[in-house]
């Protein structure tokens, strides 16, 4: 069964490559190369930032084409050797982002139990975003997240083993059901809080508009008062 999170089929070191140092160019507002896919040390391909970067950026779209549930299964495994590692990325309608079609660099981006970015969902389209500051050389990564409804056996836990490295390390791709929900609830309460946010942002700048449009029609009265008068006078002259 395909996975819900995507499991980067680049794990193995022989699966087949990106052209090197293929640049991504649909990140908002950027045009200058800030990351690369290379080989890596935690396994198989990785993607790595070219400069330094800084929290909060967005680095890359999760791009690929989005099927249904149903031809994920159908098109699933992507690789029978590595069944359990798939391309796919799960969004919330349900749909999947198959990055095998259509991708980019993000479907080399590895996993980390300690991220360095996360992934995030807006209307649908998946951006790499990044959790803190980020210096040239250092590999990206983000917590894959994944669930399986199935009892977590040692035999099932195995079979996603986690190369991280970092002290945090889960041993494997699998996340805690209860720390997913956690997840979730603080993900939203951090999305209503930006949402809120930028209402709030949106307000003062349609007030601030409001009040220059009412000087700007006030100080036309006065233009016009001024004109008025000007007439007057010339009249009486």
């Amino acid at each position: 069964m395909p996975s819900k999170s995507p499991i980067s089929a680049g794990r193995d070191r022989d699966t087949l490559q990106s052209p090197e140092g293929e640049e991504e160019r649909s990140a908002p507002g950027r045009t200058r190369r800030r990351i690369q896919m290379r080989r890596s040390d935690v396994h198989g391909n990785g993607v790595f930032a070219v400069q330094d970067l800084a929290e909060g950026e967005t680095l890359i779209e999760y791009k690929g084409e989005v099927i249904s549930w149903k031809e994920a299964l159908r098109r699933h495994p992507h690789d029978p050797a590595q069944p359990n590692h798939t391309f796919y990325f799960h969004i919330d309608d349900g749909r999947v982002i198959d990055g095998n079609v259509k991708g980019n660099d993000a479907r080399w981006i590895n996993h980390s139990c300690e991220p360095n970015c996360e992934a995030d969902e807006v209307d649908g389209r998946v951006y790499i975003k990044a959790l803190r500051n980020i210096a040239a050389g250092e590999e990206l990564n983000y917590d894959y997240g994944l669930i399986i409804d199935e009892p977590y056996t040692p035999k099932l836990l195995s079979e996603f083993p986690c190369w991280c490295g970092s002290e945090q390390c889960r041993g494997t791709l699998l996340t805690p059901k209860d720390e997913d929900e956690e997840k979730k609830k603080k993900k939203k309460a951090r999305k209503k809080a930006d949402k809120k946010k930028a209402e709030k942002k949106e307000a003062k700048k349609a007030d601030k508009k409001k009040a220059e449009k009412k000087v700007e029609k006030k100080a036309d009265g006065k233009k016009a008062e001024k004109k008025s008068a000007r007439k007057d006078k010339s009249g009486k002259d």
